[in-house]
């Protein structure tokens, strides 16, 4: 099957209860994104769930290749409504994370290893904060994400975000692996 770069799934997702459980987590340790050279400004990360045992923050917000086993990490158990949106992906469950990129900010443009379908692994985008300034480009090409909704997109392709706004843009992050329930959200309906 012939996969595209980018999908909206079919599924639309709370905007207040997302911001309800985020604002939940206001005392808790967001991380810098440890891959300094691709971005300028302010991106970091808050990790919901994470390779198993790790503490070390590098290693809670970038997943060591190989990684087989993950857990909660404290701060999802106090956000159900994040967790519902997990669960709503009938997949296995990998990292899920808050990224944030503060107003001003920008992810330059950089390819992640092993990120699509055609891997057999997915990152799922879920806005919980955003604005019309943040410009997602994936393969040189406009992505529009509004609050709420989900998205696959293949990041194993060239991709950047700047922010241009004035608010934090916030996304809900869950890297899963592809199953045939995912592969078959890919499907045309009849």
């Amino acid at each position: 099957m012939n996969f595209p770069d980018r999908l909206r799934l079919p599924f639309a997702f709370d905007p207040a209860r997302l911001n309800a459980d985020l604002k939940a987590l206001d005392a808790d340790p967001w991380h810098d994104h440890a891959v300094r050279q691709n971005y300028s400004g302010n991106w970091d990360v808050l990790p919901l769930r994470a390779a198993a045992g790790e503490t070390h923050p590098v290693r809670l917000v970038v997943v060591p290749p190989g990684t087989t086993k993950f857990a909660d990490q404290p701060a999802l158990s106090r956000c159900r409504y994040f967790r519902e949106v997990v669960a709503a992906f009938a997949c296995p469950v990998q990292a899920v994370r808050l990224m944030r990129l503060t107003p001003g900010s920008v992810i330059k443009e950089h390819y992640d290893h092993e990120l699509g379908m055609e891997d057999g692994f997915a990152r799922i985008h879920v806005p919980v904060a955003t604005n019309p300034q943040v410009d997602f480009r994936l393969n040189g090409v406009r992505v529009d994400m509004v609050e709420g909704s989900a998205w696959y997109m293949r990041l194993r392709d060239p991709h950047s975000v700047v922010n241009g706004g004035t608010t934090d843009r916030i996304h809900l992050v869950i890297d899963v692996v592809a199953n045939a329930w995912l592969v078959d959200l890919f499907r045309p309906n009849p």
